[in-house]
């Protein structure tokens, strides 16, 4: 078990979101929570004027809310709010948000008591996710909306998943052994709801798929260009020296590792150049390894940060200020978004090639009989289409902002829609690399598997597993849809770039 302390590292969220490792608190994180939760009843005692507490919300601020009252608010806050439409997120999405939520909470800087952090963490642990409708969330003011349907959850409203079942939230949590909340302490909708989790969950969840498909996409470029025969002179590291980007340098020296001791490799000698998708693969690809890389400090800042509003110091005071804001996050899911769009659109031009290459030995679309057969034209049809959809959605929404709550929160981010946009961006392009992946499969069966470099084989023979080998036109969709899985989670790759 994962012993949650407030600093949480991508990989351990990744092992959470992804694979289930259940988590704990830490004896110092519930420290934390007691030391901010005790600050705040102490604030209340004096009958100070606390936002949310006992005041209204948004342009309601000014409004000051008797103590016997104090509840209700916390209670008319999330059944008001819990206003979103749409499909329901997923359920990893839903894994990382209630991660994510929770340990907001443990920089000690909320005013929440650890038993409702333990029971966030119940309902990750055993399976418990809060049915949490993908639109509603202005980015600023915290995903008000999405989170409002988590918080129901916590009082035995709402409605959540469990078993692969849809129930009312109470019975999802009887089901699963946990006991709702009887009422929320003032301080605690609003914390609930008040945070970037849901934006932040999303493109967590984007990044994770990102840099799995560029892992994936790593390795179909270097057996498209065996493939295709290509020239390694693009390669050579004078080159990029003299250019001498960080992610340019690094696919590079991938590439020359993976091709090494190919005997397909420079064999074409028809033209002195290849095509950009093979010849510039470092100046590509290299810029999306920079923004996997970058978005990574985003992340785990993000993760370790008390995002809700007012903020409860241990030493009794409350501050009033805006890190519920999803700025940060909507610029970061717009260039991630960019960055994975880009490479979707390398993986269709490599099919592209790999599929009209009968100068460089292929059939036409690696057909079995052209003409009567088809072979695999369709498979650059669907990449196609998804880099026309990827294309729409890489049109920010960052760049606009709508006013909501009578003009109080004048400047929103857009941020949940600026991550939503970049998580199905990056589910296209897992597909758009398995496309890529269909096709060279066939073409290096085609040119001869046993021309491929030592450090390609291992693989490709995973990828053969998936893919059946050329021959007769055959439907290759659920075949596209393995590999696609198998990407997904992370098991198709070439690791360690």
């Amino acid at each position: 078990m994962l012993e949650l302390d407030g600093h949480l590292t991508v990989e351990e969220a990744e092992k959470v979101v992804f694979e289930g490792e259940p988590v704990g608190l830490s004896p110092a994180a519930q420290e934390k929570l007691l030391a901010s939760h005790k600050a705040l009843l102490a604030l209340l005692e004096k009958d100070v004027a606390v936002y949310g507490v006992n005041t209204g919300f948004g342009a309601l601020s000014r409004l000051r809310v008797p103590q016997e009252e104090l509840s209700q608010l916390q209670l008319n806050l999330v059944r008001s709010h819990a206003a979103g439409v749409g499909e329901p997120l997923p359920e990893r999405v839903v894994r990382a948000a209630l991660l994510f939520r929770a340990n907001s909470f443990l920089q000690g800087a909320s005013g929440v008591r650890p038993e409702l952090v333990e029971l966030l963490l119940g309902m990750l642990n055993r399976g418990v996710y809060p049915v949490i409708p993908s639109q509603g969330s202005v980015g600023a003011s915290g995903d008000l909306g999405p989170l409002a349907h988590l918080a129901l959850v916590l009082l035995g409203e709402g409605k959540a998943r469990f078993g692969g079942e849809e129930l009312p939230g109470g019975e999802a949590l009887r089901r699963a052994g946990l006991v709702p909340l009887s009422h929320f302490f003032p301080k605690e909708g609003l914390a609930l709801l008040n945070g970037t989790s849901v934006m932040l969950a999303q493109l967590f969840c984007a990044w994770v798929l990102g840099r799995r498909a560029f892992s994936a996409a790593l390795g179909a470029a270097a057996l498209t260009f065996q493939a295709l025969r290509g020239h390694t002179q693009a390669l050579d590291p004078r080159i990029h020296a003299l250019r001498p980007h960080p992610g340019q340098i690094k696919v590079a020296e991938a590439l020359r590792r993976l091709l090494s001791g190919s005997k397909l490799t420079d064999t074409f000698s028809d033209d002195v150049q290849d095509p950009y998708s093979l010849r510039c693969l470092p100046q590509i690809l290299g810029p999306v390894w920079e923004t996997l890389s970058r978005l990574k400090e985003t992340l785990v800042l993000e993760m370790n940060a008390a995002t809700d509003n007012p903020l409860i110091l241990p030493e009794g005071e409350a501050l009033c200020g805006g890190n519920f804001h999803g700025q940060v996050l909507a610029l970061a899911a717009e260039e991630l978004g960019l960055a994975l769009a880009i490479l979707g659109n390398s993986c269709e031009r490599r099919l592209n090639l790999l599929l009209n290459a009968q100068d460089r030995g292929l059939p036409p679309f690696l057909a079995h009989v052209p003409g009567k057969s088809s072979g695999l034209m369709l498979l650059q049809y669907t990449a196609a289409a998804l880099s026309a959809e990827n294309k729409v959605l890489a049109h920010p929404a960052a760049v606009d902002t709508i006013p909501t709550s009578g003009g109080k929160e004048d400047h929103n981010s857009m941020g949940a829609t600026s991550s939503w946009k970049a998580l199905k961006i990056a589910e296209n392009v897992v597909h758009q690399v398995a496309l890529e992946l269909g096709a060279a499969r066939w073409a290096v069966a085609l040119q001869g598997e046993g021309k491929l470099s030592p450090a390609t084989k291992e693989f490709y023979c995973e990828l053969a597993k998936l893919v059946p080998p050329p021959g007769e036109d055959q439907t290759m969709s659920e075949h596209i849809d393995r590999v696609a899985r198998e990407i997904r989670e992370g098991r198709l790759g070439i690791h360690g770039v």
